[in-house]
């Protein structure tokens, strides 16, 4: 399984979403109406499953919100960007 596609399942499972990992492009915003719709509370939990995860901390809120935009810019964060199975 790629690391998008890990991170995809988590985040349904995780945030409790009524989606399926294909409904999530890799570069799809997380955040807003243009995209998967998570808010303040639902990044929280991502910080959280992150780290229980993929044992990845982020350092302070500038940075999570550079890293929390899509699929892509976590993948990227998590130094796992070649697709390659986990």
């Amino acid at each position: 399984m790629s690391i998008r596609q890990r991170i995809k399942e988590l985040l349904i499972a995780e945030l409790m979403l009524d989606l399926q990992a294909s409904d999530i492009g890799d570069e799809t915003p997380l955040f807003g109406p243009a995209g998967v719709g998570l808010d303040s509370v639902d990044a929280l939990q991502l910080v959280v499953m992150l780290e229980k995860h993929f044992g990845f901390k982020m350092a302070d809120q500038e940075q999570a919100k550079k890293i929390l935009q899509s699929v892509d810019s976590i993948a990227l964060a998590l130094g796992k960007a070649d697709g390659e199975a986990t």
